[in-house]
């Protein structure tokens, strides 16, 4: 995947910290804020698809036995 620059301001004291961070990880900090960002996009991707498939899901129904299938106003029928 073709890889392009990003320019972010974050407050000194949070660079301060992000670089021990990243050291102490073996790595650096444009390297902690893409695999961040990455886990970020992927989370939100995937609830997206959990519901999506959730609302197809109820748009079909659910069948729950044998039982015909009774209208709104059948069940509130007042008698």
């Amino acid at each position: 995947m073709a890889k392009q620059n990003l320019t972010v301001r974050l407050d000194k004291e949070i660079i301060r910290k992000a670089r021990m961070l990243a050291a102490e990880r073996g790595s650096s900090i444009s390297e902690l804020v893409s695999r961040t960002i990455d886990e970020m996009v992927s989370k939100a991707e995937s609830y997206d698809r959990a519901r999506d498939r959730a609302l197809r899901l109820l748009e079909q129904g659910f069948h729950m036995g044998k039982a015909r299938r009774v209208s709104r106003s059948e069940l509130h029928e007042r008698r």
